[in-house]
């Protein structure tokens, strides 16, 4: 729980010691909360406290998400890009307004965008591979990755992810070395064991055809 005196701060005019980043703070212990319309009052003070950051509008927009207003989170998302053409949080969240609009298109865009200045936003990187699925197009995700494995090469979810994508670009042996990697460290995950039970399935059949 909040601290008392932490009650109808947001409502409040500004005071010497209510900087943004305490606001800007308190609209997201709100927001954790599910306390959306406190959540808004501090991000709303917050941005008219610091003007030219993003993160207020990056927190109305999540806030939008979380209650299911879309048209107030994208139109929040669009003026953290705006403000700051830099901010991963502001790609990402408008990303996932388009997927949930299932302007497909526009969220594999936001999310590449979202992924270029942050490789290792894990989000974004599973949302572009949904988002991917729904387009049926897999071309551009691989690098990214491939990428977020290097530096994350435990990351069980993107490890399935780029087998299944492997799997599907006929690169069977690799694809078969990463499920194995995924069964080892989550010996579970049954999606990963039949995935390579067909991948093995593939292989023995490429061999007595001399092919592999």
């Amino acid at each position: 729980m909040l601290p008392d005196s932490y009650a109808g701060q947001c409502d409040r005019d500004e005071q010497p010691t209510q900087h943004y980043e305490v606001v800007k703070e308190l609209g997201d212990c709100y927001a954790a909360l599910s306390d959306f319309e406190r959540a808004r009052q501090c991000y709303r003070q917050a941005a008219e406290l610091a003007s030219e950051q993003a993160g207020p509008y990056v927190g109305l927009g999540v806030v939008g998400m979380q209650s299911e207003q879309l048209d107030d989170a994208l139109a929040a998302f669009e003026i953290a890009r705006k403000l700051d053409p830099n901010c991963a949080e502001a790609y990402g969240g408008l990303a996932m307004v388009h997927q949930q609009r299932e302007n497909f298109q526009l969220a594999f865009e936001m999310y590449l965008r979202c992924l270029e200045i942050d490789t290792d936003n894990l989000v974004a990187l599973l949302g572009l591979f949904q988002t991917s699925r729904q387009m049926g197009s897999f071309s551009k995700i691989i690098h990214y990755l491939e990428v977020f494995l290097d530096k994350h090469p435990g990351d069980t979810s993107v490890l399935f992810c780029l087998a299944t994508l492997y799997a599907r670009d006929d690169r069977l042996e690799q694809a078969g070395d990463l499920l194995r990697t995924v069964l080892t460290l989550d010996p579970g995950k049954v999606e990963a064991a039949n995935m390579l039970a067909e991948v093995e399935g593939q292989l023995e059949e490429l061999q007595s055809q001399g092919v592999a």
